[in-house]
C-alpha cells in the first residue's frame, strides 16, 4: 500500500459519428498518435487499464483508468489526449476522479490497485454518495455497519474492490470500481450486498459502467 494518497481517474469516452467516416489510414494514424501520447505519460500518469464498453452501454465506448501521484499529471494527460486526431473525435462523457487511501473503518483495507494487484478482465465502475443521515451516526455505528458489509463482500474472494474518495473535488463522494474475470460474479456480489443494513444510507450509486479490459490498441479498434 502506498504511504501517500494517490489520485486516480476513470475517463469515459464516446466516439463521435464523424470518426467512423474517416478513411482506414486516417483512423490508424489517429489511434497511433493517441497510443503514443499514452506511452509518453507512462511515468507520470500510467494507465491501470483500458476497457471497451462497446455493446455494454449506448453512451460510452471506452474507459481509461489512469493513476498518478500528482493531480496535474492526470490533467496534462487529458489535455494531450484531446489534442490528438482521435482525441478530437472523442467526447468525454464522464470523469470520475478520486483519491486512493486506506479505509477509515478498516485501515488494513484499501484499493486493490494501490496494492499492486494486476487488473482483472472486467471492470464495473460507478459514482457513490451516502445520505446526510449516514454522517450523523456515531463513528462506531458506522464502523459496525461497514464491517458487516465487508463480511458479505468477502463471500466473493475473486473480486477486487477499489473505493476512492472524492469529497469536495467532485459531485460524488466516492468512486467504486469492482474487478473480476466473470461479470456473473459481480452481479452475484452486488445483489448479495443489497441485504446489508448500510444500504439504506446509499443516496447515489448510478450510472454503472461495465468495461472489458483490452490492450489499449485493441480497445481503440472496437469503435
Amino acid at each position: 500500500m502506498h504511504s501517500s494518497p494517490t489520485y486516480t481517474v476513470f475517463w469515459l469516452y464516446k466516439a463521435q459519428p464523424e470518426w467512423r467516416t474517416l478513411s482506414d489510414a486516417e483512423r490508424a494514424a489517429g489511434r497511433d498518435a493517441f497510443l503514443q501520447t499514452l506511452d509518453a505519460h507512462r511515468e507520470t500518469a500510467p494507465l491501470r487499464a483500458a476497457y471497451s464498453t462497446v455493446g455494454f452501454r449506448a453512451d460510452v465506448d471506452l474507459i481509461l483508468w489512469a493513476v498518478a501521484q500528482e493531480i496535474d499529471a492526470l490533467q496534462q494527460l487529458a489535455v494531450d489526449l484531446n489534442r490528438t486526431p482521435l482525441g478530437q473525435h472523442l467526447e468525454m462523457r464522464q470523469a470520475y476522479l478520486g483519491l486512493g487511501m486506506p479505509s477509515q473503518y478498516d485501515p488494513e483495507h484499501g484499493p486493490a490497485f494501490l496494492r499492486g494487484i494486476p487488473p482483472k478482465r472486467y471492470l464495473s465502475v460507478y459514482p457513490f454518495t451516502k445520505t446526510p443521515e449516514w454522517y450523523l451516526l456515531p463513528f462506531e455505528k458506522r464502523r459496525e455497519l461497514m464491517l458487516v458489509h465487508g463480511e458479505l463482500g468477502r463471500e466473493f474472494p475473486t473480486i477486487l474492490t477499489n473505493t476512492v474518495s472524492a469529497f469536495g473535488i467532485a459531485d460524488h463522494e466516492f468512486v467504486v470500481a469492482l474487478e473480476d474475470d466473470d461479470p456473473a460474479t459481480l452481479v452475484a456480489m452486488v445483489q448479495r450486498l443489497r441485504a446489508a443494513e448500510v444500504r439504506i444510507y446509499t443516496k447515489v450509486d448510478t450510472p454503472i459502467f461495465l468495461g472489458r479490459r483490452k490492450d489499449p490498441e485493441e480497445a481503440l479498434r472496437d469503435f
